[in-house]
């Protein structure tokens, strides 16, 4: 069965592995709701740095080409950053929906919170 993408944000932490570990619990919340889930945070950082301007700018093209793919657009936790704002304004523009976690989750009837 082809799961549709589903492309995953949310305010990361500013901790690396806390980051990493939160996006992973989103992930898996999407996967059981039935998507595909993308996550740039989860392998992004694992090759560029984001303190080189050049490199910063290649996870920014990257993660708007994956957002491009996907099906759907979920916002992850309570807080909206500017990046968050950003995906969503891109999502917007493209015409992909944009919904909640518990939005998903609410709509595959298991409305169960799990982050």
């Amino acid at each position: 069965m082809k799961m549709p993408l589903a492309y995953v944000t949310a305010a990361w932490s500013g901790d690396p592995t806390e980051a990493t570990e939160q996006a992973a619990r989103y992930c898996r919340a999407v996967y059981e709701a039935g998507f595909s889930p993308i996550c740039p945070t989860l392998y992004l950082p694992l090759f560029l740095n984001d303190a080189v301007p050049e490199e910063h700018k290649s996870s920014i093209d990257m993660s708007r080409d994956l957002l491009r793919r996907s099906r759907v657009l979920v916002v992850c936790g309570h807080v909206v950053t500017e990046s968050v704002k950003n995906d969503i304004a891109v999502a917007q523009r493209l015409k992909i929906t944009a919904t909640t976690l518990e939005g998903i989750l609410t709509v595959k009837g298991q409305g169960r919170r799990t982050c």
